[in-house]
């Protein structure tokens, strides 16, 4: 059966709302364009959606060309404004935005592992607030926050979980109590990670990919023909915890040492390091491990980074190699800090290795976003959340 005059009506809006928040400000004509709609329906929608306070003219399509068909709309961006948080086992990062993803302030606080959970949660809520305030946001619409470990798929809550702090799962609740108008949203940190490689990184062309995260801890988030895929408990990707050979024992419910963690976390990346007598000088803005890779991805000829990065190759495509094996994504994005800074040379080093090991053909790339990729796939998702409740409220 056709639409209804109004479903159609909220149809157009939201698909000139898409259009909108995908392809920035827009003049009525390439609105027509891009929807296919009449030159009559656009007006009306656009006259609809400026009513309703969603869009409003913010410039003219050309210095020579005036009235109505040359003003261009763009989104309001004061319309709702977003935080989006990257918790980490040693500190918590925060950026504010306005709807349509422009940053607004961000910053970031080292918390240290002998801080208790009350003053830690604290020094994050304070931190989210400041952040909001400098940002000249009075109230914000929607929180998204990624962090280590499992999502409880039927609540949306963090699960405590072994080896992770104690006030991760604090901080939701104290977030939700001091900013009681938002909604908070959490996500596993390599699941997000994933979708910001898909929207804005390695994998924008593909939509079944799995990547690799490689970092203070490892992790895999698997996309499928465009969804992620979090598994029956949420656990979908926890590979710290894959028994692997080369570690010397078995993990435990509780604890991923023995596992992959063991292979090719930071950690290990340290200690194999140091091993061959690779060294660095400490960088504040990544984690050792990763300027460790980095130097020597820089000079990958010396024979001693040769023989780090062969062996931590090696390391890699055990646990890659589990995963094609098993889902046949044909692409692995090395994700993380580590993945990032080991870029080409690392990522050519794993596709070589596991083109020996598995008969599924697999593209092994590099990570365009590195730890960014958290806070981005965090802001991502609250802005989609902020936008299917302010368009879907307004729009129509």
């Amino acid at each position: 059966m056709p639409a209804s005059p109004s479903t159609a009506r909220a149809i157009n809006d939201r698909l000139a709302l898409r259009l909108l928040q995908q392809e920035g400000p827009l003049a009525a004509g390439q609105l027509k364009q891009l929807t296919g709609l009449s030159r009559p329906t656009v007006a009306d929608l656009v006259e609809r959606l400026t009513a309703a306070g969603l869009i409003a003219v913010v410039g003219e399509s050309g210095e020579q060309r005036r009235g109505p068909n040359a003003k261009v709309y763009g989104i309001v961006a004061d319309l709702a404004h977003l935080a989006a948080l990257d918790v980490r086992t040693e500190g918590v990062g925060v950026v504010v935005t306005d709807v349509v993803g422009d940053v607004l302030a961000e910053a970031s606080v080292p918390i240290g592992g002998d801080t208790g959970t009350g003053p830690a949660v604290e020094q994050a809520v304070a931190l989210v607030e400041r952040v909001a305030k400098e940002a000249g946001a009075e109230q914000l619409h929607t929180v998204g926050i990624g962090a280590p470990g499992l999502i409880d798929p039927a609540t949306g809550e963090l699960r405590d979980s072994g080896g992770l702090p104690v006030w991760h799962r604090s901080l939701v609740a104290a977030l939700q109590e001091r900013l009681p108008e938002a909604r908070v949203i959490v996500e596993n940190e390599t699941n997000l990670a994933a979708l910001a490689e898909q929207r804005d990184g390695a994998a924008r062309d593909r939509d079944t990919f799995v990547l690799l995260w490689l970092g203070h801890g490892t992790g895999a988030a698997v996309v499928l023909d465009g969804a992620l895929r979090r598994g029956a408990s949420g656990g979908t990707g926890e590979i710290g915890f894959l028994p692997v050979p080369g570690t010397g024992q078995l993990p435990s419910a509780t604890d991923c040492a023995g596992g992959f963690h063991s292979l090719a976390a930071a950690p290990a990346i340290v200690q194999l390091a140091g091993a061959q007598g690779l060294v660095a000088d400490i960088g504040a803005h990544e984690p050792y491990a990763a300027t460790l890779v980095r130097v020597a991805v820089a000079a990958p000829d010396i024979p001693a980074h040769a023989r780090f990065l062969d062996i931590l190759a090696d390391r890699v495509s055990i646990g890659a190699a589990s995963v094609v094996a098993v889902l046949d994504p044909g692409c692995v994005v090395l994700g993380g800090e580590v993945g990032r800074a080991g870029g080409d040379v690392l990522a050519a080093r794993v596709e070589e290795r596991l083109a020996r090991m598995s008969p599924l053909p697999a593209e092994v790339r590099a990570s365009a976003l590195g730890g960014g990729g958290v806070l981005r796939g965090a802001l991502l998702t609250a802005r989609e959340s902020a936008q299917e409740v302010l368009f879907g409220a307004s729009a129509g």
